[in-house]
């Protein structure tokens, strides 16, 4: 009796290779009592604020976690799609902390107001430690000048959302904690408002721009070697240095205001 051979027909399970893992994501250098820079924008840069009352229900939660896990707020600015944060975490995990609580609260409130789902906010939120020396004033006004360079007012103080009229007019902000590198600009209040103001005297910012959008891109400190030094010490690890220069055109872009 022949042997035939039979073909097995039956659709055969798909394969699928094995992914590899994905790769850690590069650790946030945050540290006790060293000022920091944060940035957060909308998913895809679409916008995250819709009306005068989106501005104002963020601040009010954003005052809330800054006091619940010691986070003091000293510069600020909400743009339609993203926002900057000049902050001194009181612990290593409070900004990441203070955004979730944050985040929570308005994302849940946006998707039930707009009629909306899904996430507002990209995945993680960028940000750089600052040396007070060197950049800490710098980044006050890189912050406060957002709407300036975005072409939205002529004048900071003409965006009501942002800390500039608290910082150099005084104007009541109960948001603001100031720093000890603003409260050295005078003696009276009015003597640090009008210091203040004269940081503001020319919209040139030159190179520290620069240098303040470098690092925020990569994560790294915002100071001259021996800061760095100085934080590596603290962490008991290399945080590698920001690139100096002037930024490509597309990182540039990428980057925003």
């Amino acid at each position: 009796m022949g042997y035939t051979e039979t073909v097995d027909s039956r659709p055969r399970p798909r394969v699928i290779p094995k992914q590899p893992q994905n790769m850690p994501r590069k650790p946030r250098f945050y540290l006790p009592g060293v000022a920091a820079h944060v940035v957060q924008r909308g998913n895809s840069r679409q916008a995250v604020f819709f009306d005068d009352s989106d501005y104002v229900a963020y601040l009010r939660w954003l005052k809330e976690g800054a006091e619940r896990y010691g986070c003091p707020i000293h510069a600020y600015v909400l743009m339609t799609n993203h926002i900057h944060l000049l902050v001194t975490p009181r612990c290593s995990e409070a900004i990441s902390r203070m955004l979730q609580y944050l985040g929570r609260r308005y994302v849940m409130y946006i998707n039930n107001t707009r009629g909306r789902s899904g996430t507002l906010w990209e995945g993680r939120h960028k940000g750089s430690v600052i040396s007070e020396e060197d950049y800490l004033l710098a980044c006050y006004r890189y912050i406060e000048l957002n709407p300036v360079r975005a072409g939205m007012v002529s004048r900071p103080g003409e965006y009501p959302w942002s800390s500039y009229r608290g910082n150099a007019v005084g104007e009541e902000d109960s948001l603001i904690t100031h720093h000890e590198c603003y409260l050295a600009l005078g003696r009276t209040a009015d003597e640090r408002c009008s210091a203040y103001r004269d940081l503001f005297g020319h919209h040139s910012e030159g190179v520290r721009v620069q240098d303040i959008r470098a690092a925020l891109q990569t994560g790294t400190p915002l100071g001259n070697d021996s800061f760095r030094e100085r934080i590596e010490m603290a962490l008991n690890r290399k945080v590698g240095q920001a690139r100096r220069g002037r930024p490509a055109k597309k990182r540039l872009a990428e980057m925003g205001h």
